[in-house]
């Protein structure tokens, strides 16, 4: 992978950190979030990783969605 797209990749997983709220939540404490991260990795390490996989996946996608809807409905009231 170039810088340029490596660069790009991290500023967008960074993004979705913040748009979790996770910075506000955890008082941008590293090592909670980096607490959690592996907390994360060890679940998708386990026997349950297609379970988790397949949960999260199904709540990213209602949270986009519901994301989208609301900018959309936004767009219409101005």
């Amino acid at each position: 992978m170039k810088r340029r797209e490596r660069t790009r990749r991290l500023i967008e997983l960074g993004g979705l950190v913040s748009k979790a709220g996770l910075i506000e939540l955890t008082d941008d404490d590293r090592a909670v979030l980096y607490g959690a991260f592996l907390a994360v990795a060890g679940k998708l390490s386990g026997e349950q990783r297609e379970q988790a996989i397949t949960l999260w996946r199904r709540r990213g996608k209602r949270a986009f969605k519901a994301e989208a809807e609301k900018a959309k409905r936004n767009e219409v009231t101005r």
